[in-house]
């Protein structure tokens, strides 16, 4: 029973499977188009959504200090995650490499829990990409004296902190947030390279407008905004640190296509690395200049930077940024959108789910299945659910994939010391340990209702495997067909 349960996959039946006829995506992906998929979901949420929610929630002024730490957080795993993209260019992401390293329960718990991650995280950017259609709608309808109903443009309940329950809005749907989620799945399922396209000239235009935010809103900094710089003290700087943390999800995204790569040994690492310094350095300029200007008290709200040059009068810059961000956050959920299936694919193509899910399209050479599945649920999910709760809820996701790919490549490098590492994580061990620490350091750190969440996803998810996942797994139902040998990627 026990070893059933942590018995492993071997890289070379990880590397065969993608050859299996009806299972196998197109490779088309260059380390351009990998870099702006990294940096189309990177850079987004957590510029034009996180940083007022949490200023004005957790941090104050100090979520500079907040992006700091998570991102000095996922440098470590960023660099775990390119040695293992590296080793392993298979879709699934940090379920695959558990799978490699750990074994299948742990497998399936970290699979079990991107699924919490993408879905959630893709519930999240659409929500803010409907709060900045509004303000752009609303701004050109101003002149006539309307806006658009606001029963069909929000949640129709909200997480009460001090009540600890949900009440109502008084709205019924978010539509907008709908109607992007069905467009993206569209888009995806016709395929990867015009996805990819598609990403890039989005990616182009967002670069464009945080400049723009920048250079426009640089000389309002009052320094007497950042008094005090920790108002909720440390706590909230971490607790603030361990939820902006999924605004850096988007180089964990760039591993899911690892399938569909050219040249995934040289380009993944590059990709990873490359569109996470970039989001870095802009997160934390856009986070000083927005609680510069304005006070962090008011920045609670889906979409801060239009908040921000609202509140300096400059209504036709927030038009200008609201299309910018909506570019911006568009990129994003298409990535997301993008990465799920993924990952749903790779558990089904094992056995562990249904293997009706790891059929590809016979044209476009998509998981159509897997996408139609994810925009489904994200289109339910960000039309009906408050954003405090869907950023709390995915955060924890994050923290704890980037914890199983900082001990895999930590459990590899002891026992299999003879595989081909194309990229390896320097500072071994520390950097790998490092990660570990971080994370798990800021899970602890993440409000009590998130573990609550979390906790019970976790619990619905080893009830499938138990009942479905383990007598199904392509391992159990053939241990003879596990290759055992020396991979020379």
């Amino acid at each position: 029973m026990a070893h059933s349960l942590f018995r492993k996959k071997e890289l070379a039946r990880l590397l065969s499977d993608t050859e299996l006829e009806g299972h196998k995506l197109k490779r088309t992906l260059s380390v351009w188009d990998l870099t702006a998929l990294g940096i189309g979901c990177i850079i987004g949420v957590g510029v034009f959504v996180l940083p007022g929610v949490e200023a004005a929630h957790h941090a104050g002024p100090g979520i500079i200090l907040s992006f700091a730490i998570a991102g000095l957080a996922c440098a470590c795993a960023a660099l775990c995650y390119a040695e293992l993209a590296s080793m392993i260019p298979v879709a699934g992401s940090a379920y695959t490499y558990g799978y490699a390293t750990l074994g299948e329960l742990p497998a399936w718990i970290i699979g079990w829990d991107l699924i919490l991650e993408y879905m959630v995280a893709a519930c999240l950017v659409s929500i803010g990409w409907s709060a900045y259609l509004v303000n752009l709608i609303n701004n050109l309808l101003r002149g006539w004296g309307m806006a658009l109903p606001p029963a069909l443009v929000n949640a129709p309940v909200e997480w009460n902190a001090e009540l600890h329950r949900f009440v109502g809005t008084g709205a019924v749907i978010n539509l907008p947030a709908i109607f992007i989620v069905g467009l993206l799945t569209f888009l995806l399922i016709r395929g990867i390279k015009e996805s990819s396209r598609v990403n890039m000239i989005i990616v182009i235009i967002k670069i464009a407008v945080i400049v723009f935010f920048v250079v426009l809103t640089v000389w309002h900094i009052k320094p007497s905004n950042w008094t005090p710089f920790m108002p909720f003290g440390f706590g909230g700087v971490m607790t603030a640190a361990a939820i902006v943390f999924l605004a850096f999800v988007g180089f964990d995204a760039v591993s899911t296509a690892a399938e569909e790569a050219k040249n995934p040994q040289r380009d993944m690492p590059r990709a990873i690395m490359g569109s996470l310094a970039v989001a870095t350095v802009l997160y934390m300029a856009v986070s000083a200049i927005m609680t510069g200007a304005v006070s962090y008290l008011k920045l609670g709200v889906p979409d801060p930077v239009a908040l921000v040059l609202n509140e300096l009068r400059m209504p036709w810059a927030s038009s200008i940024v609201s299309v910018g961000a909506l570019a911006g956050i568009t990129s994003v959920l298409l990535v997301l959108i993008l990465g799920q299936p993924r990952i749903l694919f790779a558990m089904s193509r094992d056995g562990l789910l249904p293997p009706a899910l790891s059929h590809v399209h016979k044209k476009y050479k998509t998981p159509y299945k897997t996408t139609i599945l994810t925009g489904l649920v994200v289109a339910v999910g960000s039309g009906l659910l408050p954003i405090q709760v869907v950023a709390e809820l995915c955060s924890i996701g994050t923290l704890f994939a980037f914890i199983i790919v900082c001990s895999g490549v930590l459990v590899l490098r002891y026992t299999r010391k003879d595989l081909n590492r194309p990229f390896k994580t320097p500072l071994f061990p520390f950097i790998p340990a490092a990660g570990v620490l971080l994370c798990g350091y800021l899970m602890i750190n993440l409000p009590i209702t998130a573990w609550e969440r979390f906790l019970i996803w976790l619990v619905i998810g080893l009830t499938i495997y138990f009942a479905y996942g383990r007598k199904r797994s392509s391992l159990h139902r053939g241990p003879s067909e596990q290759i055992d040998a020396d991979i020379k990627i």
